[in-house]
């Protein structure tokens, strides 16, 4: 048993998934063994406040504050970057790769802005960069895109990519508790990100969805440059409607490829979705991913998205197969299996479908009319139209959808509504999803 071989880990962060990872790794080393015929060992940890008391049990001497020195360190063979952030991440990522070493990431927003530079870094370097923890925490997304349901072209993903903002709207349309309750809870328990920005505007659905995007279809698209929307402007009435319209409000990250002009739309933002799906019927802090395939048609991935467990479970799964690749058990795995250059992305114009829109108008005849018109005006058709008068004399509450129009001329709606007399506040405005329509 002495000569077999050991593999050292080195855990740049170590807060809730780098614990995580270090548990399981040091639980379970028996079993490591015996799949991999290697001693799979994590032997250091970066933090940045060494006196910090920690939920597992960690020698001080394993301990460091200095991130780049486990990266520099000989006796290391692989790296996991769980520090989060991007140009500190980058940068000892990159200083990895120098040195030959591998590295596992959930770095979503790394992956996002400096993806392509990274990947061609690995290769370059002989390298493996694996990031299944980066997207939809224990879901195993990224090795099903890449090796399950290599044969697919994939028309439609979409999904709840962010269980923090899934936990609140399950809530408030659950107890009929309002936006700012449930948020306060999410604080207590640890759901919401330092920067809440992240989850409840829906940048972190939008990292993960530009992920997705590119395994999918090659394509880098720039988060600047797609619809990202966050939850805060929903509210119990809206909740409400969607359920009379047979509908649950979701916030959904949606990748979509025309495949007659190649072009791509990704979005992110909360969306009316059909009670029959079975996304509308995934809640509270789980992820749900929808993938329709070429081969295979539809296939529904849900599992918790967010939390050390399942995390962690990811960044070892990852670590196994690094561990596979340096003993020469199976080569790497091209990142694509698409031609990049086939892809561009999709305008305005292009992306269609139908609207719900809810307006705070005077409560006076005739501003239904008026409403109306300004819609048809952008050629706009209405499908639906409910009206709840809050009495004396308050402004009343409009809501209305669409029949199917697209980006471009509902947001010119929008801005013509906003200057209409009697319009008392700025239209909300959701999507209704329709995940039967390969129109966007």
């Amino acid at each position: 048993m002495n000569d077999i071989p050991t593999i050292r880990v080195g855990i740049l962060g170590f807060g809730t998934v780098g614990q995580g990872t270090w548990k399981h790794l040091h639980d379970n080393a028996e079993f490591w063994e015996k799949i991999l015929g290697v001693r799979l060992v994590a032997t250091r940890a970066s933090v940045k406040n060494l006196t910090k008391s920690r939920k597992v049990e960690i020698s001080t001497d394993a301990l460091t504050d200095d991130s780049l020195s486990i990266v520099n360190d000989p006796e290391i063979d692989i790296i996991c970057e769980l520090i989060g952030g991007v140009e500190e991440a980058k940068k000892l990522t990159l200083q990895a790769f120098s040195h030959g070493k591998s590295v596992i990431t959930a770095n979503k927003a790394l992956i996002c802005e400096h993806g392509d530079e990274l990947f061609k870094a690995a290769e370059v370097a002989g390298v493996h960069y694996a990031f299944e923890a980066s997207v939809a925490g224990g879901i195993p997304i990224i090795k099903v895109l890449r090796e399950s349901l290599v044969a697919n072209e994939f028309p439609l993903i979409y999904g709840i990519l962010n269980g923090t903002s899934n936990y609140i709207l399950t809530r408030m349309e659950t107890e009929g508790a309002s936006f700012e309750e449930v948020l306060k809870d999410a604080r207590e328990l640890g759901y919401v990100e330092a920067d809440e920005s992240l989850d409840l505007d829906g940048v972190d659905a939008a990292h993960k969805a530009v992920i997705l995007a590119y395994l999918a279809h090659g394509l880098w698209v720039d988060l600047k440059d797609i619809t990202v929307e966050g939850i805060s402007k929903i509210s119990n009435e809206d909740l409400e409607a969607a359920q009379k319209l047979g509908c649950k409000i979701k916030l959904i990250g949606v990748i979509r490829r025309n495949f007659d002009n190649h072009h791509v739309s990704v979005a992110v933002y909360p969306a009316l979705v059909p009670m029959a799906e079975i996304i509308a019927r995934t809640d509270g802090v789980f992820n749900g991913i929808s993938l329709t395939g070429s081969v295979v048609g539809t296939v529904v991935l849900t599992g918790r998205g967010a939390g050390q467990d399942p995390t962690a479970g990811s960044v070892i799964s990852d670590l196994v197969d690094v561990v596979k690749g340096m003993k020469g058990i199976h080569s790497k795995v091209k990142l694509l299996h698409v031609s990049p250059s086939q892809c561009k992305p999709a305008q305005a114009i292009e992306i269609k479908g139908c609207y719900y829109l809810r307006l705070s108008v005077d409560d006076r005849p005739g501003q239904l009319a008026k409403v109306a018109e300004c819609l048809s005006d952008h050629e706009i058709s209405l499908a639906t139209v409910s009206q709840t008068p809050k009495g004396d004399h308050a402004p009343a509450s409009l809501i209305l959808t669409s029949h199917e129009t697209n980006e471009h001329s509902i947001a010119e709606a929008i801005a013509s509504l906003e200057k209409l007399p009697g319009v008392k506040e700025t239209p909300v405005l959701f999507r209704m999803f329709d995940p039967n329509s390969n129109k966007e």
